[in-house]
């Protein structure tokens, strides 16, 4: 059950621990891996979870008179409800020999007893320092005792080359510790699972039971964390995916020291650039992020950035796709001044900006503010959505760290009721682009209608589950 398979559409995510080489020509190609197997095997463990499900209640009890003898019979019996217990496997790595484990968010999620086992079958309880959604990231935490523990350490991910030679070693199945190969496939991949997307793509052989183990270039460095495949059948067809180190290392230390995260945050709402708008706006390439509203009471507004603004340069490091600004900010130090240029009315300038903290912000609201686009309306599909803020996860009884656009209405015998879309589903991808927000749905919609398509296809999530959808516009 544990890994992330992406159909189309996500399901739990591949863990193994990888080795990658840094720029490795073929006759550099090693004639075996033993000596690193033997050395970092140790560091690599299984994870067990279980996780108590409640299936409700046997069955329907009858209703008696108040102080009818069969009342406190039938009451005890109704309130037992049917219980399971349902297990998983995974995987992950000790990064302290005090017993600091790391693995993925998904493979303890909602778990209430996790079980960590080293590769000589020593098993200990572990208890959840911090998670991390948003990445899928958890840090464990084991009491060895006097068992000698195996520690791994992160490493540059920035230094990785396609090509590089990679090795996993992970739980695939339940089966144990298992070797593969490969070779670093790409890098800085965007696969659609939150908003700070950096994945390794590797093609070797990840599968069920990998999930939460790390990747490791050849010096026995960590540089990735295994989360995720795709795959049309489940299994491993080589291509896998693995949170870079140097997004995990600041996550990991600071779950494991605060139990939370502690993001940079700047204040914007921002979306990508087309060639149109480039054009537009006098811009001599598609590159950059356009910023579309500024936050009251954030340090963008306090540095005096505007809608409309391109910024093209965070703290010295050069914004090339809209996706990139989330990630460096998130990965600044809070409190510190960086310099941003921007693009204002077809001349550059440069601004200094104190980052605020994330997490505080979410917490008094400001994050959660909606711009002008935030809620759209398809009146040929039947239903309207709005970017989900914590109020609306709340009405829809959703997760609150739950982040895209919610369907918050749905025309009774329109196009949208018809295919079982309801109010609170999670609308995640138009055709097999990621939706970002409602404006960009709404542009996706209104271009598929300009092409004369006769519907769309959305990718929505319901009740924590995943499912492709084609909704027809309705005839005039």
């Amino acid at each position: 059950m544990l890994m992330k398979v992406l159909r189309p559409m996500p399901v739990l995510a591949g863990l193994a621990i990888m080795f990658m080489t840094l720029e490795v020509g073929a006759a550099d190609r090693p004639d075996s891996f033993a000596d690193q197997v033997d050395r970092l095997s140790p560091a690599v463990v299984n994870i067990s979870t279980t996780t108590i499900v409640n299936e409700g209640p046997a069955m329907d009890m009858p209703q008696f008179p108040p102080g009818s003898p069969f009342e406190d019979f039938f009451k005890n019996f109704g309130d037992n409800d049917r219980k399971r217990r349902a297990s998983s496997l995974g995987s992950g790595f000790i990064i302290d020999d005090a017993g600091i484990v790391v693995t993925n968010f998904h493979v303890i999620e909602n778990a209430e007893e996790i079980t960590v086992t080293l590769s000589d079958e020593t098993a200990f309880t572990a208890k959840v320092l911090g998670q991390d959604q948003k990445t899928d990231i958890a840090v464990l935490k084991i009491e060895p005792g006097d068992t000698e523990l195996t520690a791994v350490p992160f490493g540059d991910s920035d230094s990785l080359r396609v090509g590089d030679w990679v090795l996993a070693i992970g739980n695939p199945f339940g089966l144990g510790g298992t070797v593969t190969a490969g070779i670093v496939s790409a890098r800085g991949r965007d696969i659609g699972n939150g908003p700070y997307d950096d994945f390794i793509q590797t093609d070797a052989s990840i599968n069920r039971g990998n999930s939460g183990g790390p990747l490791f270039n050849t010096a026995g460095e960590v540089i990735g964390i295994n989360t995720a495949i795709f795959s049309q059948t489940g299994g491993s067809v080589g291509i896998g995916f693995a949170i870079s180190s140097n997004l995990a290392k600041r996550v990991t230390s600071q779950l494991a020291e605060f139990g939370t995260t502690r993001r940079g945050w700047l204040g914007v709402f921002i979306q990508e650039i087309s060639p149109d708008i480039a054009d537009s706006l006098g811009l001599e390439e598609a590159a950059g992020a356009l910023v579309s509203t500024v936050n009251e009471n954030s340090p963008a507004e306090a540095a005096g950035l505007e809608p409309g603004d391109v910024i093209i340069s965070f703290d010295g490091k050069k914004i090339d796709k809209m996706r990139d600004l989330p990630r460096i900010v998130a990965e600044t130090e809070i409190g510190k001044t960086v310099p941003v240029e921007v693009i204002r009315n077809g001349k550059g300038m440069e601004v200094q900006v104190t980052l605020g903290e994330l997490e505080k912000a979410e917490l008094v609201g400001i994050v959660n503010e909606q711009p002008e686009g935030a809620a759209e309306s398809f009146g040929k599909l039947g239903f309207a959505v709005e970017n989900l803020t914590a109020a609306l996860a709340g009405e829809f009884g959703l997760d609150a760290d739950t982040r895209g656009v919610v369907v918050t209405e749905v025309a009774e015998g329109g196009p949208a009721f018809a295919k079982g879309l309801k109010p609170g589903d999670i609308i995640k991808r138009f055709g097999q682009r990621r939706v970002e927000d409602a404006a960009d749905l709404a542009k996706s919609v209104a271009e598929t209608r300009e092409a004369g398509r006769a519907g769309v296809l959305l990718l929505v999530e319901s009740e924590g589950r995943e499912r492709f959808i084609q909704i027809g516009f309705a005839k005039e």
